[in-house]
Parts: structure tokens; C-alpha cells; sequence
């Protein structure tokens, strides 16, 4: 009884904390637990350099040819510059990263970063599409608060780039893997059973 006590309890601060949250815009794509990571970040960087870092994570379609800066104009009164967010629309196929000014936008690896994310959410595996986002928009959002904290010469210690890029390394090697024991079914086993008879 006293575990389910405690079990409830932590899931209602969870939560509380969930609809709390003043760095992430969420449609329920990412989990309770994922989005308290990225406020945990979001909010040490903004302590440590008075950047603001936002995820917004939508299941708006965001039409060809609007341009992600005119969608996010929906958030204007909730985004605090100087700010930089990932902007992650599935429905839409689109993942950018913006920001308030060029500046702040130029000193970040946007490749690098959005990297983080696709390889994770792309991958083709048994995980749930909700483990994929929640890993891939973590190690993401991770990574880009980590170059900001770089570029204004501060160490955040709620990031987890340290310990995410094996989760990175372990989805790329079964990918290579996975890759491999396809071409050898399909294609190299068929010769040497040609061959055998």
C-alpha cells in the first residue's frame, strides 16, 4: 500500500511538473519523464548563460511553403529572447532549429545536432515510436544546450551528451549490423547455395 502511496505520488509531482513547464510545448508526443529532463536542462542554461532553450513538439502540419518561423508565431508570447528551440512537427516530416537571432543560430552544429534526434527516431527497430522521441528529442535538445553552454564558456551538468552518445553508437552499430545480415540473406547466401548444388 505504501509503494502504491509513494508511487502515486511521484507520478502526481511528475505531472505537476509536466503541465508546469515553461521551456517545452508538448502535445503529448514525449513523456512526463523526458520532458522534465529538457526543463532540468532548459533551466540550468538559462541560469548559467540567461539563454532560453525551448522544445516544441507539435502535431500541428505545418503547410508547404510556411516557413517554421511564421508557425512558431503561435508561441511568440511564450518564448523569452534571446531564445533558441528545436521545433520537431511528425505530421509535417519537418525538424528545425530556430532561433531569435542569427548570431545565437550561427554558433550552433544545426547537422550535428538534428543528427542526435533522426538517427534515433528513423532507426527501424522494436522500440515504441514514444521511446524514439523521447530519446531522440532528449539527446537533441542535450546536445544543442551543451554548444550553447560551450560557446558562452560554461559546463551544465544536467546535460547528458556524456552519457548519451552510446545510445547513439549501440542504434548505428545495429544498424550496420542489421544492414549486413540483410545482404548476406538476400544476397550472398543465395550464391553459395547456387554454388553447393
Amino acid at each position: 500500500m505504501r509503494a502504491k502511496l509513494r508511487f502515486s505520488w511521484l507520478l502526481l509531482l511528475l505531472l505537476i511538473n509536466f503541465l508546469n513547464a515553461n521551456y517545452l510545448f508538448n502535445d503529448h508526443l514525449i513523456s512526463p519523464k523526458a520532458a522534465n529532463v529538457i526543463e532540468n536542462i532548459a533551466k540550468e542554461l538559462n541560469d548559467k548563460t540567461s539563454i532560453n532553450a525551448y522544445l516544441i513538439a507539435t502535431n500541428d502540419k505545418i503547410k508547404r511553403g510556411v516557413s517554421v518561423y511564421d508557425y512558431i508565431k503561435k508561441y511568440n508570447s511564450n518564448l523569452k529572447k534571446p531564445y533558441v528551440a528545436i521545433v520537431f512537427a511528425p505530421n509535417s516530416k519537418r525538424m528545425h532549429i530556430i532561433a531569435s537571432n542569427k548570431e545565437l543560430l550561427n554558433s550552433l552544429d544545426k547537422d550535428k545536432i538534428l543528427d542526435y534526434a533522426i538517427k534515433i527516431i528513423a532507426s527501424k527497430d522494436s522500440n515504441s515510436l514514444q521511446s524514439k522521441y523521447d530519446v531522440g528529442l532528449v539527446q537533441a535538445f542535450s546536445e544543442m544546450a551543451d554548444e550553447i553552454a560551450k560557446a558562452k564558456g560554461v559546463e551544465l551538468k544536467n546535460t547528458i551528451k556524456e552519457r548519451g552518445t552510446w545510445v547513439l553508437k549501440i542504434v548505428n552499430s545495429l544498424i550496420i549490423i542489421g544492414s549486413l545480415i540483410v545482404i548476406w540473406i538476400y544476397f550472398i547466401s543465395p550464391i553459395f547455395r547456387k554454388r553447393a548444388k
